[in-house]
């Protein structure tokens, strides 16, 4: 009995925190997708030509926006969904008309990260957002 409530005690400690790593991590990687396109830092041989209205350029924008409010944790569950559907489109223009399967295309990365962002946008951000800060002080303004 009492190790069936230290495993549930641990699973409700460290799922949110776990959950809000995930969300950072997705968020970095989304950053430097962004800078990458849009700066040209770190440099990357084939966004050498990306200009800011290209849609290669506004998809930079949008990674960097996207990236910002990920990290913050600040309207996660929209962002999420928003760069979840980015991210598909991106695979399906870009990757799959090189190849049926993504082990052939290259599109491994894109199809990851697009279903890592599905799933924050139904489970949330998890721990360390400014979602969960705000949320607070709206529920202490009301008491």
């Amino acid at each position: 009995m009492q190790t069936e409530y230290a495993k549930a005690k641990f699973v409700e400690t460290w799922s949110p925190r776990l959950l809000g790593v995930l969300r950072l991590v997705a968020g970095h990687l989304y950053l430097w997708e962004g800078t990458a396109k849009v700066f040209h830092w770190p440099h990357v041989a084939k966004f050498d030509n990306v200009t800011l209205l290209s849609l290669f350029g506004v998809a930079g924008v949008v990674d960097i926006i996207g990236a910002l409010l990920l990290i913050s944790g600040l309207f996660t569950r929209w962002v999420a969904f928003i760069l979840s559907g980015e991210m598909a489109f991106a695979y399906f223009m870009v990757f799959q008309p090189r190849g049926l399967f993504p082990v052939q295309n290259g599109g491994n990365d894109t199809i990851l990260l697009c279903f890592i962002l599905l799933f924050i946008s139904v489970a949330g951000g998890g721990a360390f957002t400014l979602d969960e800060i705000i949320s607070k002080r709206r529920k202490l303004a009301i008491q």
